[in-house]
C-alpha cells in the first residue's frame, strides 16, 4: 500500500499565480475593447502594418536640340526656410534658429530679391516653428543655396526637392514650353512640347512598401516590396540652334526698333517639314515665369486673315483646273462686285490692262478678283481644304487652332478669299504646310517639331520623320508658281526681298485686321507677311513671317531682317549660291511708252540695265517691267515696238519667269520641261515669230 503524499503550497504563492491571471484577463479585455493602447489607435495600427509605402519618383525627361544641347533638365532645387523656435537651439553657442530677424530680412532681400518688409513680417510671425517665403524661397539653385549659406546666418536651412531648368532662357520657349513642380511632388508639363509630351516625359513612378511598427519605424525584419520607377523619355527636337539663333535675332531687330502686336518667324525644312527653327514676340523666360503674358504658341494658336500670301494658292487652283491663261490680260485699278468694291493695293490706281501673271507679280486683288469667278466657290473651298487650312496640322503642340474657311454664299465672299481676307483665317503653321506643296511637287507634308524620343535604355522609341499629306497639285502647276514667285522677288516692285547670298523665291502679303466686324484703318492696322523659299534652283527651306500692327507703313523693315536672316543661314550651311552685289544701284524705271527705242535703250544700257528690243519700230507701245519697278543692274529690260517683225532672241540661260514674260509680250503659247534655266529652246535665234506661234523650252538646274 503506498503511502499518501501530500503537497502543501504556500498561500503567498498562489495569490500571486491568481493575481496575474486576473491581470492577464483584465489586460486582454482592455486591449479588445479600448480604441487606443499606449497612445496607438489599434485599428489605424492594424491597418496601417505592413501598408506603409514611398512613392518613387521617376526622373523626367530632357528636352534637346537636334544635336543634343538641352533646352529643358530636371535639376535639384531647394526651398529656403526659417526656423524661428528657440527649441532648436541646444548650444547657446551655436544657435540654429534666427536670432536676429532685421539682419535674416535684410540677407534674405539681397539674396532672393524678397522686399525686406516682408521677409521681417514672415520672420515675426508668432508662435510659428518655422516660416517659408513663398515663390521667393521656392526653386533655389544650388548655386545661389550656397551663396546663401556662406552667409552663416543662424536658423537658415534648406529643403531639397527638384525643379525644372532651361539652360537657354527665352530661346524657342513657346515650343519648349514649360514645367511646374506641383505640391504632389510631380514635375507637370503646362505648355509647349513640356505639356503635350507630358506623359512621356515624366514617366513612371516606381512604389516602395514595407512593414513598421506602431511608431512607424522599419521592423528588424521587413520585407521591402520596391517596384523600380521608369524615367521619361528624352526629346530630341528638329531645332537647329544655330538657325533658332539666327531667328531669335531677327526678331530682336525687329522688336528693338519697332513696335507690334505680335510676330512669328519659323524656318521648316522643304523637303522634309521639320521645323527647324520658330521665334516669336512676346516670347518669356520659362526659369521665369513672370515674363509670360500669353499661354499660347503664335506658330499654332495665332488665327488671322492672311492676306495676299493667299494669292499663291489662288493661282495655283486656277492653273490645276486648266482655267488659267497667263498671257490674257484684265483691267487692274479697280472692280465692283456687287455692292462691294475691290481695290489694287495702289490706291485702286492699278497698271493698265496687264496680264495674269503681271498681275500676282504686282499682288493685284483685283486679278484675285477675276481668277475667282473662273474657279468658283466650290472649287476654291475644296483646294483650300485639301492644303489644310479650317483643320489642324496635328503637329506636337498643344493649343493648336484651327483657322476657317468659309463658307463662301456670294461672289464678294469668294473674291476677297482668292486675296486671303474675309471668311478666312489661318495659322501660320498651316501656312508652311501649304507652301510645302511648292517644294514636294504638288504634295503637302505634315510639319513636325520632335526629331526622336530615347528611353532610359538609350533605345529609340519614336522616329519623326517626313510625312506625306495630299497630294493637291501636279508637278507642272508648281513649275509656273516657282517661276511666278520669282517674279515677285526679282520682276516685282520691291527690291528688299532679295538675299545677297542665295537666291529666294516668294510672295508678299498685306491683310487688314478686321475688328467688331470692321475692318481698321490706322496706318499700322495691317498684318505683313512674306512666304520665301530659298534656294530658288534646289530648295532646302521655307521661311514664313508675319506681324501684325509694324509702326513702319512699309514692309522694308521686314525684309531688311528676314534677307539677313536668309543670308546667316545660307553662310553657316554652305548654301551660297550666287554672287549677288547688294550695294548694286538700284534703278526705279519711268514710262517709256510713245518715246524712241533707240534713245530709250542708250539711257537704259547707260544704267548697265541688258535690253531686248522686240521689233523694228521707231517708237515703244509695251515695257516691261512697268513704270516705277524697281530693278538692279543688269536686270533683263523688254521694250515692245510698233512693228511686230519680231524675231527670236537666245534664250540660253533665261530663268522660266524671263521666258515667261518674254513669251507674253510677244502672244506666243510656250511649253516649259523641266525647272532651272533655259537649256534649248525649239524656235532657232534670229527665227521669225508671229503671235500664236508654238514656243517649247527645256529648263535644267
Amino acid at each position: 500500500m503506498k503511502k499518501k503524499v501530500t503537497v502543501r503550497i504556500p498561500k503567498v504563492l498562489i495569490f500571486i499565480v491568481a493575481f496575474l491571471f486576473v491581470s492577464i484577463i483584465v489586460k486582454l479585455a482592455y486591449v479588445s475593447l479600448s480604441e487606443s493602447v499606449d497612445g496607438v489607435n489599434l485599428h489605424v495600427f492594424a491597418s496601417n502594418r505592413n501598408t506603409k509605402s514611398e512613392v518613387i519618383y521617376a526622373k523626367r525627361g530632357n528636352i534637346y536640340d537636334k544635336d543634343g544641347n538641352p533646352l529643358a533638365q530636371t535639376v535639384n532645387s531647394y526651398k529656403l526656410i526659417a526656423i524661428l523656435s528657440e527649441s532648436r537651439t541646444v548650444n547657446p553657442n551655436d544657435p540654429q534658429h534666427v536670432v536676429d530677424k532685421d539682419a535674416t530680412a535684410k540677407m534674405l532681400n539681397e539674396m532672393i530679391g524678397i522686399p525686406y518688409e516682408t521677409a521681417l513680417k514672415i520672420l515675426q510671425t508668432d508662435g510659428r516653428y518655422q516660416v517659408e517665403f513663398g515663390s521667393y524661397g521656392s526653386g533655389i539653385s544650388e548655386s545661389l543655396k550656397n551663396k546663401i549659406e556662406e552667409k552663416n546666418m543662424p536658423g537658415v536651412i534648406f529643403e531639397s526637392g527638384q525643379k525644372r531648368a532651361y539652360s537657354k532662357g527665352a530661346f524657342a520657349s513657346y515650343i519648349v514650353g514649360y514645367a511646374k513642380m506641383k505640391e504632389a511632388g510631380n514635375i507637370v508639363g503646362e505648355l509647349g512640347l513640356e505639356s503635350f509630351y507630358n506623359e512621356e516625359l515624366k514617366g513612371t513612378d516606381g512604389l516602395k512598401t514595407y512593414e513598421t511598427d506602431a511608431y512607424g519605424y522599419t521592423l528588424p525584419s521587413a520585407k521591402v516590396v520596391e517596384e523600380a520607377a521608369k524615367d521619361g523619355y528624352d526629346i530630341y527636337t528638329t531645332l537647329d540652334q544655330n538657325i533658332q539663333l539666327f531667328a531669335e535675332n531677327l526678331t530682336t531687330e525687329l522688336t528693338d526698333n519697332y513696335d507690334m502686336n505680335w510676330m512669328i518667324f519659323s524656318v521648316m525644312d522643304a523637303k522634309t517639314g521639320a521645323i527647324v527653327a520658330s521665334s516669336t514676340f512676346p516670347n518669356f523666360d520659362p526659369n521665369d515665369l513672370n515674363t509670360l503674358t500669353d499661354y499660347k504658341n503664335p506658330l499654332v494658336s495665332t488665327q488671322y486673315e492672311p492676306g495676299s500670301v493667299m494669292k499663291t494658292f489662288a493661282w495655283a487652283t486656277a492653273i490645276e483646273l486648266g482655267v488659267y491663261d497667263g498671257t490674257e490680260k484684265y483691267p487692274s485699278g479697280k472692280r465692283v462686285v456687287g455692292d462691294a468694291t475691290i481695290k489694287d493695293h495702289n490706291n485702286g490706281q492699278g497698271w493698265g490692262s496687264i496680264p495674269f501673271d503681271t498681275g500676282f507679280t504686282y499682288s493685284s486683288n483685283v486679278a484675285a478678283s477675276y481668277l475667282a469667278d473662273k474657279i468658283e466657290i466650290s472649287n476654291l473651298t475644296d483646294y483650300y481644304n485639301k492644303l489644310g487650312f479650317g483643320k489642324k496640322t496635328g503637329i506636337e503642340l498643344a493649343n493648336e487652332g484651327e483657322g476657317i474657311v468659309g463658307p463662301f454664299n456670294n461672289q464678294i465672299e469668294l473674291d476677297t478669299a482668292a486675296f486671303g481676307q474675309g471668311k478666312i483665317t489661318v495659322t501660320p503653321i498651316q501656312m508652311l504646310q501649304a507652301l510645302s506643296a511648292l517644294t514636294n511637287d504638288g504634295t503637302i507634308l505634315k510639319p513636325y517639331i520632335v526629331d526622336k524620343m530615347v528611353n532610359s535604355d538609350g533605345e529609340v522609341v519614336y522616329d519623326g520623320k517626313r510625312e506625306e499629306v495630299a497630294q493637291v497639285y501636279s508637278k507642272e502647276t508648281m513649275d509656273y508658281m516657282r517661276a511666278l514667285m520669282h517674279s515677285v522677288v526679282y520682276d516685282g516692285t520691291s527690291t528688299y526681298w532679295r538675299p545677297s547670298k542665295t537666291t529666294m523665291i516668294g510672295k508678299t502679303g498685306t491683310a487688314q485686321i478686321a475688328k467688331n466686324g470692321k475692318y481698321l484703318d490706322g496706318a499700322y492696322d495691317y498684318v505683313r507677311s512674306f512666304a520665301g523659299i530659298f534656294p530658288e534652283e534646289d530648295p532646302k527651306y521655307i521661311v514664313y513671317i508675319a506681324v501684325e500692327k509694324l509702326n513702319s507703313t512699309s514692309a522694308k523693315p521686314i525684309g531688311n531682317a528676314l534677307t539677313k536672316a536668309v543670308d546667316d543661314i545660307v553662310a553657316y550651311l554652305g548654301l551660297e549660291t550666287k554672287e549677288q552685289n547688294i550695294d548694286s544701284k538700284v534703278i526705279e524705271l519711268n514710262n517709256y511708252i510713245s518715246t524712241e527705242i533707240d534713245v530709250t535703250e542708250a539711257e537704259l544700257k547707260n544704267k548697265k540695265l541688258s535690253v531686248y528690243k522686240l521689233g523694228t519700230g521707231k517708237y515703244i507701245i509695251n515695257q516691261y517691267p512697268l513704270k516705277k519697278a524697281k530693278v538692279l543692274e543688269g536686270s533683263k529690260i523688254f521694250l515692245v515696238s510698233n512693228m511686230d517683225d519680231y524675231m527670236m532672241e537666245d534664250l540660253t540661260g533665261w530663268s522660266l519667269s524671263e521666258v515667261m514674260t518674254y513669251a507674253n509680250l510677244l502672244n506666243i503659247n510656250l511649253t516649259t520641261t523641266g525647272y532651272g534655266y533655259v537649256t534649248s529652246q525649239s524656235i532657232p535665234k534670229d527665227t521669225a515669230i508671229n503671235a500664236g506661234d508654238e514656243l517649247v523650252v527645256n529648263l535644267s538646274k
